[in-house]
């Protein structure tokens, strides 16, 4: 897959390595001359491009036109609208992500803007925060579809209402599957026959107004 990242900061040049690692064509766009030395240096040379990621003629140096998706991850939120409006009314890239700096400029990270998908770092690790301030052991391992969706983990306790019970009879949040547990160190993938012992380790994923339903279904009940 070819990727354009906009800003090679911390952010934007560890995402190029993940992207590399994982084998996919990446061009990284950066102007500030110290980190283009940094980029070059860590990164392969070829895949750096020099300028100011919201010019259409850098973006076009960078091969917009075969780019799938592009991630404008730059410290300014007002570079980032540029760069997505462009990416997608100029140069019609299919898939558009833009890093969110102030969470008070969220609101305009639309889809009107070119924006597929926000990423408001502050928002979501408020967020996270929150959730494990909240729901005691249950962690969240990814976030999906804005935030909307958590896949988390969480130990079945041994005085939950769910133990002894086929998952069929259990009555799950509206919104949330079982995706597979682990049971004493190996994988159970979940079925209507499968039956909730203490200490399993259950993964799902549920919506996030969801989470403390889910959480207080396997714990100890009162």
């Amino acid at each position: 897959m070819y990727v354009i990242i906009v800003g090679g900061g911390n952010t934007g040049s560890h995402l190029a390595r993940i992207l590399l690692n994982e084998g996919h064509t990446i061009r990284i766009v950066e102007e500030r001359p110290a980190l283009l030395e940094k980029l070059k240096t860590e990164l392969l040379p070829d895949v750096v491009v020099t300028g100011d990621g919201s010019a259409p003629t850098v973006l076009e140096q960078a091969g917009v036109d075969k780019a799938l998706v592009l991630a404008a991850v730059t410290g300014s939120d007002e570079t980032n609208l540029v760069i997505t409006s462009l990416a997608r009314y100029e140069f019609n890239v299919p898939r558009i992500i833009a890093r969110v700096n102030n969470p008070k400029n969220a609101w305009m990270f639309t889809e009107e803007m070119g924006v597929d998908v926000a990423l408001d770092q502050a928002d979501i690790l408020s967020h996270l925060v929150a959730e494990e301030m909240s729901l005691g052991d249950m962690m969240t391992l990814l976030k999906l579809r804005k935030g909307k969706y958590s896949l988390v983990e969480e130990k079945v306790s041994p005085g939950s209402k769910v133990v002894n019970k086929y998952l069929k009879d259990v009555t799950l949040p509206k919104e949330c599957v079982v995706a597979a547990i682990i049971r004493q160190g190996s994988l159970v993938i979940p079925r209507g026959d499968t039956v909730f012992e203490p200490a399993d380790e259950v993964l799902a994923v549920v919506h996030v107004n969801q989470l403390a339903q889910l959480a207080a279904l396997l714990s100890d009940s009162e």
